[in-house]
């Protein structure tokens, strides 16, 4: 069977991960194929509540197979951390988890340049993690960056580490009049990642290209939203991300080709949330605004960094954006229980940018700033949704809900979750 991909659609946080976690019951493979530690899953189980930075959301059902494409950048320590906190809460890691020889490694000059970088801008700061992976991806397309092959090399790691550090302190000196990293220290610290991770590094597009040839399931794993796209989304607030967010992104990420993925899901959460600067035209500031953030079983704060999220309405003309870039052929809507206590539910179907009304997502930051949202009221339910399994036994306004986001969409909304844990979920459609 062809690969199935699961992107974000939205600015991330639609709750990729634990849709992952759902689907992956029936897959094979499950892959990371892009971003960083910057990105951030929450999987609730049987076992408790994991916060997932890099390991695939697979990695809870023992006889599946999970891979880190070579589209990843790679923090070792933290990527250890979670390794070892897996397996001492009860999950079998080593041998089920496997990293591309070819992915980048974050060096300890990329956390370095990412703060000193966001200090440096001022009130123009993206609003990055400060995790050191828009610098590595950076180094990554100028390349003067590191890879797993080279960390388990250790002849290769001096002689790259003979050129980057001096380099790399020139720039933190002259450009940061920031201290030096010393070479000796960095060495020591790399050569103890590279012995430690050196089991776990592979070919892991072989092994992808393998599971599909004798027909197995390969879910790929994306990590952020398609409105955080360096191409596509609301530049320059966007990821650094090479390859893309999207899940054009994802055959490269793994290194396969674009037929081999049959399918593409779109997540979509039932509102819409933003963490970090950039322009969001349905934010609410107000109390309803707050009742999003803080009325659902799982508060809006971010996995990776515990920063407040930005919350809005649903925003329609950028989420048929996200279907066009991503050429969705299904999507799932997570969270609508969050929206049982409100009697008006608004949702955003075009902008209104300079008095003109348009159907489309600006590309300039200064139009989207400027654009107001024109919105459609729909009744709410004011009926509790957690427990309910069956789309009918769902409230008749939920269901209008529903299909008026997949109208909209135009596109066959498959899943729609109501709560955090594995088994809240409503299949409307077969996704595997």
């Amino acid at each position: 069977m062809p690969a199935i991909v699961v992107v974000g659609g939205q600015w991330g946080d639609e709750g990729k991960g634990r849709i992952v976690d759902l689907l992956a019951q029936k897959a094979n493979i499950v892959a990371r194929y892009s971003a960083g530690n910057n990105a951030g899953h929450t999987i609730i189980n049987e076992l408790g509540e994991f916060k997932l930075h890099l390991v695939p959301a697979g990695i809870f059902y023992p006889d599946k197979l999970c891979l880190i494409g070579n589209g990843v950048v790679v923090d070792c320590a933290e990527l250890l951390r979670e390794i070892e906190d897996l397996e001492d809460r009860g999950v079998k890691v080593r041998g089920r988890l496997f990293l591309s020889d070819r992915a980048h490694v974050i060096m300890p000059w990329h956390r370095l340049i990412d703060e000193l970088d966001e200090k440096l801008r001022g009130e123009g700061a993206i609003g990055t993690t400060g995790r050191g992976v828009g610098p590595a991806f950076v180094d990554k397309v100028a390349r003067a960056g590191v890879r797993m092959a080279d960390l388990i090399d250790h002849e290769a790691l001096l002689s790259l580490l003979s050129f980057l550090v001096p380099y790399k302190n020139a720039v933190l000196e002259k450009l940061y009049d920031a201290p030096p990293v010393e070479i000796e220290s960095v060495a020591k610290e790399y050569r103890d990642y590279g012995a430690r991770l050196a089991p776990y590094v592979a070919d892991t597009s072989a092994l992808v290209h393998q599971a599909l040839k004798t027909g197995d399931t390969v879910l790929l794993e994306g990590a952020q939203g398609s409105l955080l796209d360096l191409d596509s989304g609301t530049y320059e607030y966007v990821t650094s991300s090479v390859p893309s967010s999207l899940a054009a992104g994802a055959a490269i990420g793994m290194g396969i080709g674009p037929t081999q993925i049959q399918t593409v899901l779109g997540v979509f959460k039932a509102y819409n949330t933003r963490v970090g600067n950039g322009p969001m035209p349905t934010e609410l500031l107000d109390e309803t605004g707050r009742l999003l953030r803080e009325g659902g079983p799982k508060p809006e704060y971010g996995s990776t960094t515990g920063r407040p999220r930005r919350c809005g309405w649903f925003d329609g003309v950028a989420a048929r954006h996200s279907v066009r870039i991503n050429g969705l052929s299904s999507a799932a809507l997570t969270r609508l229980d969050v929206l049982d206590p409100l009697p008006v539910i608004k949702v955003c179907t075009t902008y209104r940018v300079h008095g003109k009304e348009t159907e489309s997502m600006p590309a300039a930051g200064a139009a989207l700033a400027a654009a107001e949202p024109v919105y459609t009221e729909l009744p709410g339910w004011q009926k509790p949704t957690a427990e309910v399994r069956k789309f009918q036994e769902l409230p008749a306004e939920a269901q209008s809900y529903v299909g008026f986001i997949g109208d909209l969409l135009g596109v066959k909304i498959c899943l729609v979750s109501v709560g955090p844990e594995r088994d809240q979920a409503i299949k409307l459609e077969r996704i595997i």
